[in-house]
């Protein structure tokens, strides 16, 4: 994979921790919520997993937010994790 890639996808699993622990929730409950495999969250999360458009609504929708509300400020995270 190459690294604007990379980049994006451990600046997409920041936010998606964020979130989850913003809701004071594990991964287990966010995967039961979202229909999704606790593994799966882990490997969202770590970046190593390129989500697909479906899994992205259902994380969104287990998060209890909008789509465009779990990417805000994607580019920025991704600007940061590269300048640390």
């Amino acid at each position: 994979m190459n690294e604007s890639k990379t980049k994006i996808l451990r600046a997409f699993g920041h936010l998606v921790r964020h979130k989850r622990t913003q809701l004071g929730i594990s991964q287990e409950e966010l995967g039961l919520r979202a229909n999704l495999d606790r593994t799966y969250i882990s490997g969202v999360e770590r970046g190593v997993r390129n989500p697909s458009l479906t899994a992205l609504v259902s994380l969104a929708n287990g998060l209890g937010i909008s789509v465009s509300v779990l990417l805000e400020n994607l580019e920025i995270k991704a600007d940061e994790l590269e300048n640390e």
